[in-house]
Order: C-alpha cells, then sequence, then structure tokens
C-alpha cells in the first residue's frame, strides 16, 4: 500500500469520487420517483419470486415455464385476496361512516370534558360551530387561499388517477419481465464490478439478497396472520369495526410497536363509543395482549428471527426518513437500503477492527511465559528452560 502523500491524495479523490456518484444517484431518484414507483414494486416482486423459479428450473422445468406458473401463482393468491379483503372493507367503510356521528358525539360529550376535567384547558370552545365560523370568517382570505390549493388539486387529479391506473397495469407486465430476466439483470451488474473486488461484492450481496428476501416473507406471513387474529379476535367480541381494525392493526406490524399500538388505542375508542362499557375495553386489550404473545413467542422467532439485523428504532428511522426524502418510493426502499447498509457496516466494522487505525502503532507487549508449581503458585517461566526442552525435544 502507497503510504506516500500522493497515494493519500489519490485515496481520497477516489473516495470523493464514489461520493459524488452516490449523491447524483441520490438526486436522480429523488427526481424520477413519481415514475419509478412501479419499477420498485415489481423488481421487489420478482426478486422475492426468482428463488422459486429458480426451484423449478432445478427440477426440471424450463425458465418460461417456471416465470409462468410463479407469475399465475402470484396472480392468483393477489385475486384471492381482493376477492376476500375488498367487499369486507368496504362493508366496514360503510359501516365507519355511518357511525361517524356517534364517534363524534361521544368526543364532543365524553371525551373532550374527562380531557377538560383533568387538563383545566377549555377544548369545547374550539369544537363549538358558532366559534369555528367565527374563525373562519375572520381568517377569510387564507381559507381562501387554501380552497384555491385544493381547488387547483383536484383539477390536477385527474392525471393523478391516470397515472395510478398506469401504474396499476404497468406493475404486473414489468413483475413478469423482472421475474423471467432477473438472472440476467445480475450477471450484468456483476459484470460492473471491478475484479478484484469480485469476490467480496458478491459475498456482500448474497448475505443482503438472504437476509432481506428471508425477513420479507416471513413479516409478509406475520403481517397476514396477525390482521386476521385481530380482526377476527375485534369481531368476536362484538366491534361493528374490529375487522377494519384488525386489517389495519396487522398491516402497520410491518413497523415496529406501531401495529399493536395503534390497534388498541382505535379498539378501545371504538369500545367505548359502542358500548361504553370496561368489559369490552377489556376485551380488546385481551386481543392484543393474546397477539402480542403469540408474534413474540411463536410468530417473530419462526418465521422473521432476526434476519434484518436492525433494531426496531433503526427499523422506524429508515421507514420515515424514507418517506420524508422520497415519498413513499422511499418507503419502499427503506427497509432493502437499510438491510443493504447493515451488511455494508458490518463488513466496515470487521474491516476496521482489523485495521492499524484501531490496532495503533505501539509493539506488541509480550506477556512470558507463566507456569504453575506443584503447590498451586504461579511462576514465571525461564526461557532457557524452554529452550533446552526444545532441544531435548527436538534431539
Amino acid at each position: 500500500m502507497d503510504e506516500t502523500p500522493a497515494g493519500d491524495i489519490s485515496r481520497f479523490l477516489k473516495r470523493l469520487q464514489w461520493a459524488l456518484v452516490a449523491l447524483a444517484a441520490g438526486w436522480l431518484v429523488w427526481l424520477l420517483g413519481p415514475i419509478l414507483t412501479p419499477f420498485v414494486v415489481a423488481a421487489l416482486l420478482g426478486w422475492l419470486g426468482d428463488p422459486l423459479v429458480d426451484r423449478l428450473e432445478r427440477a426440471g422445468r424450463s425458465r418460461n415455464t417456471a416465470v409462468i406458473l410463479v407469475f399465475t401463482l402470484m396472480a392468483l393468491l393477489l385475486a384471492l385476496a381482493l376477492l376476500i379483503l375488498v367487499p369486507t372493507l368496504q362493508r366496514q367503510v360503510i359501516t365507519l361512516v355511518e357511525s361517524l356521528p356517534h364517534y363524534r358525539d361521544w368526543f364532543v360529550g365524553t371525551a373532550v370534558p374527562w380531557l377538560e376535567q383533568r387538563t383545566r384547558l377549555q377544548l369545547s370552545t374550539w369544537l363549538d360551530p358558532e366559534y369555528m365560523i367565527e374563525q373562519l370568517r375572520v381568517h377569510w382570505e387564507r381559507a381562501g387561499g387554501i380552497a384555491t390549493t385544493a381547488l387547483g388539486y383536484l383539477s390536477r387529479s385527474g392525471f393523478a388517477v391516470f397515472a395510478m391506473i398506469a401504474n396499476v397495469v404497468l406493475i404486473p407486465v414489468l413483475t413478469f419481465f423482472f421475474l423471467r430476466d432477473w438472472d440476467v439483470f445480475v450477471e450484468r451488474a456483476a459484470s460492473l464490478v471491478p475484479r478484484d473486488h469480485l469476490a467480496i461484492a458478491s459475498q456482500l450481496a448474497k448475505e443482503s439478497s438472504e437476509m432481506l428476501g428471508g425477513f420479507l416473507r416471513g413479516q409478509f406471513t406475520v403481517m397476514l396472520i396477525l390482521g386476521a387474529m385481530y380482526g377476527i379476535g375485534l369481531w368476536a367480541i362484538g366491534l361493528d369495526l374490529g375487522l377494519l381494525i384488525g386489517i389495519v392493526a396487522g398491516l402497520l406490524t410491518f413497523v415496529p410497536y406501531l401495529g399493536p399500538t395503534s390497534g388498541v388505542v382505535f379498539g378501545v375508542i371504538a369500545a367505548l363509543v359502542q358500548h361504553g362499557d370496561w368489559k369490552h375495553v377489556a376485551g380488546v386489550l385481551a386481543v392484543f395482549g393474546v397477539g402480542q404473545v403469540i408474534e413474540s413467542y411463536w410468530l417473530t422467532p419462526k418465521l422473521v428471527g432476526d434476519r434484518i439485523g436492525l433494531h426496531p428504532v433503526a427499523v422506524i428511522f429508515a421507514v420515515l426518513a424514507g418517506g420524508q426524502l422520497f415519498g413513499f418510493l422511499g418507503m419502499l426502499l427503506a427497509l432493502p437500503v437499510a438491510a443493504v447498509a447493515n451488511v455494508l457496516l458490518r463488513y466496515a466494522h470487521a474491516r476496521y477492527t482489523h485495521s492499524r487505525l484501531y490496532a495503533g502503532q505501539a509493539p506488541a507487549i509480550v506477556i512470558p511465559d507463566q507456569r504453575v508449581s506443584e503447590g498451586g503458585i504461579i511462576m514465571p517461566g525461564n526461557d532457557g528452560d524452554a529452550e533446552e526442552g526444545e532441544g531435548e525435544g527436538r534431539a
């Protein structure tokens, strides 16, 4: 390794070039975020389905046949989920809309007085319709600006709907091509890696793929099971919106602690509004308590484990940061990027602990040989004795 100042400058410039390339790539993703979403979704689906395609290939089927079988299976599962979930969610949303007056009356007549009594804040003033109309009249200019913005958004919503429909049509088409040519994409990406770093890059890519693939498959299964458990449990204790709350809580399980927390809050409010007794509140707490025990001691260890290797705080930060920087696309890319970054950080940590920067420049300390005497006292060894013993052994 070149330790001269010129070598240091060369290494710094090389690292600066890679940093600029990374910044340019991030800026490009930020610019193209709205049109990259279907490609990212299709790439994730193709990546998740590629192991099954490879397994069918090893069983003797051609690549095209294996891709058609896997793609058909994925389409059937999606259609089955839509046939089950869409009517259920539609009925639950209708029930929610019909129940909104009851929730409003409970909030104004029960929740607000309870909060006012304990916080000594006049919250009911802000909820008075006449007061709200007066505030709207006073701030009419600001409200007019908001209305103008809203109308402008609605005028552009036709393009948004068209873009959404285009994305829905594109995703299955792109998924099929990603499934068919996934190995080709991997080989082309590998061909761009410098030959000196190919072994390390392949190993890191394999670790990232195995870690993230196992995590996503396991986590998706946990979400489905918990959503069904929560929904059926809340419906069984008599909540009209139990299925909707359970499904939402199951989907939010992807973000640690957010799913059960939101489910408990919504479930308790629904129990108080619909029944108004603590028996149903206790039922809600029991449903989520049992669900958390099953998730913690069986579902997560069995299906997910610690495959991604990230702390829950890091997962939450990654999802929120991705959404803040790149919107919905960033939320999709948050966990894959975090998993790859975790693998790279572990590799960097291993390199750092074996580097001169970590070990330092001081000479190694040699600990003299120590021997235990017959009385159990540790005695310093004699190098001469050791050399004589070695000479006798060689003789």
